[in-house]
């Protein structure tokens, strides 16, 4: 092969092939990185949302049935609609973060949230937070770190841009929830 191109030649075609390999190995290395950082990041995800969950169920179960129709002045949220404004969010929203999908019967998701804004009862927002809690972890769960590493639709948002999008939100609703809590005489469990 010498004889036929040169010297310079082949060493310039070694130099190539060499820088290629590295090249490939290196493109490689990163997707290999990209998928374990988004396994770590999906697990404290589920994490930081696992306990938003066991803290706003609760709460959730500390209120009293009769304030659940609380709400801070009209056309606010009542304690009941939040609560079901959290599942419709751990329903659509939190599946979604991770490039899953809302349960095949969810609908709309303006008019299924709706829906549930109107379900009051202590024991229906309670059966209802489990639902939609459990259908939310599983879809995180169930999220393959390999596919993690892109955007989503519909927000066109990498996994850390959604994770702090939705965790941020949840503890907004929790906090929201604490004060609600603490306007009808009621001391959230984990601070006592």
């Amino acid at each position: 092969m010498l004889r036929v191109i040169g010297a310079r030649a082949a060493a310039r075609l070694l130099t190539l092939a060499v820088l290629s390999l590295a090249t490939v190995r290196a493109a490689h290395a990163q997707d290999a990185f990209t998928a374990k950082s988004a396994a770590h990041l999906r697990q404290q995800y589920l994490d930081d949302m696992d306990t938003v969950n066991v803290k706003m169920v609760a709460l959730a179960k500390a209120i009293p049935a009769d304030k659940y129709s609380w709400r801070p002045a009209p056309k606010v949220r009542s304690i009941s609609e939040v609560l079901m404004h959290i599942a419709g969010e751990w329903y659509f929203y939190g599946p979604r973060s991770v490039g899953g999908k809302e349960p095949a019967d969810f609908g709309t998701p303006k008019d299924k949230l709706a829906a549930l804004e109107k379900i009051s009862t202590k024991e229906a927002v309670l059966a209802e937070l489990d639902k939609s809690w459990s259908y939310c972890k599983a879809q995180l769960m169930a999220a393959k770190p390999a596919e993690l590493t892109g955007k989503y639709k519909p927000w066109g948002m990498t996994l850390d841009q959604a994770a702090f999008g939705m965790t941020g939100d949840q503890h907004e609703h929790l906090g929201q929830l604490i004060a609600y809590a603490r306007s009808v005489g009621v001391t959230p469990p984990w601070s006592k």
